[in-house]
């Protein structure tokens, strides 16, 4: 007797392909997301998002690959957000302009898309808000998990001087960590994971992604490291429960499924009082 069914959906190659790519990109949204938190940076990855449609559509409207525009724009607008802020840090203030001139740009290339190009695909526009994880292929599933495996091991790498930047930015440079190189880093490792989210969910959706699972670890416990690893492990588990409920009730997005379960999470954590910290 096999060990799975043909109604198994571990059996169904597309819902192996969507474990392969969504399991790593999880992770990844994970440990990324535990310092956009941490960093007070989440404007930073709402910007993002909307980076993430303009790349898309912008690489659409001129017949190049999506994914090269996700990339490109993600990626680079991290990196123009460093170079706007204090040591890689942008405030509030950057973003939003930056956030704003995005906006105007991505209706330019929407516009662009669906007038220039006749035999454009009308729903590659809908695949990027809202992703298609389901209807990704072996190999692109594949390049999907590498790539988020490598932003996992940059930020695993980065994770203690990155801490110690983050909690006391001052003393840090005094004890010579490279404070902006390492902003820098890390804003291009966060661009890299909001273009792997919007494969997965969407660009409207992956600040969920990004956010919900730090911010439940954070919730739940003080403990740096724990919360790093309790961040990854709700990431990956939420993406699995929800791309097995959407298996499950074909009639529910997976992405919708994902996050509805991540917001569940997240609203749980607030029910769940952390212990006080000794003082003797």
């Amino acid at each position: 007797m096999t060990v799975l069914s043909a109604a198994s959906p571990l059996s169904q190659p597309f819902f192996q392909h969507a474990l392969l790519a969504g399991t790593p990109v999880a992770a990844a949204c994970g440990l990324v997301g535990y310092f956009l938190v941490l960093r007070a940076q989440v404007f930073t990855a709402d910007a993002l998002s909307h980076v993430a449609f303009t790349g898309a559509m912008a690489a659409l409207a001129v017949g190049g690959d999506l994914r090269l525009g996700l990339f490109a724009a993600t990626i680079g607008v991290s990196l123009l957000f460093g170079a706007l802020g204090r040591r890689a840090r942008p405030d509030d203030v950057v973003t939003g302009s930056v956030f704003s001139w995005v906006l105007g740009l991505g209706a330019f290339f929407v516009t662009l898309y669906t007038t220039s190009r006749s035999t454009a695909d009308g729903t590659a526009g809908v695949s990027v808000l809202f992703g298609s994880v389901f209807g990704i292929s072996a190999a692109h599933a594949a390049t999907a998990a590498l790539l988020a495996a490598g932003v996992c091991l940059v930020m695993l790498i980065a994770a203690r001087p990155l801490l110690f930047a983050t909690l006391d930015e001052a003393v840090a440079a005094a004890r010579g960590v490279p404070v902006r190189p390492l902003g820098y880093v890390f804003l291009a490792v966060a661009g890299a994971s909001a273009a792997e989210a919007t494969q997965a969910v969407g660009s409207l959706l992956l600040l969920g992604l990004l956010a919900a699972p730090a911010g439940a670890a954070i919730r739940l416990t003080d403990r740096p490291y724990q919360a790093l690893a309790l961040s990854v492990g709700l990431g990956v588990t939420e993406m699995w429960a929800g791309l097995f409920t959407s298996y499950a009730v074909p009639r529910v997005p997976p992405s919708f499924a994902v996050m509805a379960i991540a917001t569940a999470v997240y609203a749980a954590a607030f029910l769940i009082r952390r212990p006080a910290p000794r003082t003797g």
